[in-house]
């Protein structure tokens, strides 16, 4: 997913001069100076809890797109933090949710397959026969709508399962996806992506009909012993 950094503090030293206890005409100050105790003052006068997971989530960020030469102020600082929940951990902007960053740590927890909810079951199923349906078969990235049921489902799990519970999802989409496409070509062997559905090809596919054939091994699901 794409992070959304505010780089501003990297071009505040092109406005006044410096000083030569590294703090310009404009209240800003060097990276290098954050733990000087002047500065660490001034930012606990603003309401900035230096040590809060939020504050040093956002500083490590900075410090690895920066350096100590730049610069940096109060004000950047606090916009930088509005990107990490209490816990340090990024917000997504598009969703304003945490626990949807993945990153070396987790990358490997992260797939896993969970209990989901059948609601956000439902609603994948539905929402990928539908899709299906519409576009002959075809997956197009344009016109669908499968990340608002992703968001949705990540809305109804704590935050440490997010990630777990998207890939779990993976999972079950595609296994329904090929459902569809078996129960199309069982319907007319002749059929192909991007042309029409044979009618009514997929009245005898249901969420339970899938699941039931659906078996877990290891970090994936899958079908006839078939890795979906």
């Amino acid at each position: 997913m794409s992070r959304i950094t505010d780089y501003s503090f990297l071009f505040q030293s092109m406005f006044g001069t410096k000083s030569t206890k590294g703090t310009s005409i404009i209240g800003s100050f060097q990276l290098s100076q954050l733990n000087s105790g002047s500065i660490q003052a001034q930012l606990r006068a603003a309401g900035i809890d230096t040590n809060s997971r939020q504050y040093k989530a956002a500083m490590k960020e900075m410090m690895r797109n920066g350096n100590g030469a730049m610069y940096t102020n109060i004000q950047c600082i606090k916009n930088s933090m509005k990107c990490y929940d209490k816990d340090g951990d990024y917000i997504d902007p598009a969703t304003g949710l945490a626990g949807l960053l993945v990153t070396d740590e987790n990358e490997s927890s992260r797939k896993r397959i969970i209990s989901i909810p059948d609601s956000s079951k439902d609603e994948m199923f539905e929402q990928t026969k539908k899709e299906f349906l519409r576009e002959n078969g075809v997956l197009n990235g344009d016109t669908t709508k499968r990340s608002d049921v992703y968001t949705n489902l990540h809305r109804k799990v704590q935050k440490n399962d997010r990630l777990a519970a998207g890939y779990t999802m993976q999972q079950y989409e595609r296994a329904y996806r090929k459902a569809f496409l078996d129960a199309a070509r069982k319907a007319d062997p002749k059929w192909e992506i991007g042309k029409p559905i044979p009618y009514g090809a997929l009245d005898g596919v249901t969420r339970e009909s899938v699941e039931a054939n659906l078996k877990k091994s290891g970090s994936s699901l899958t079908s006839l012993d078939i890795q979906i």
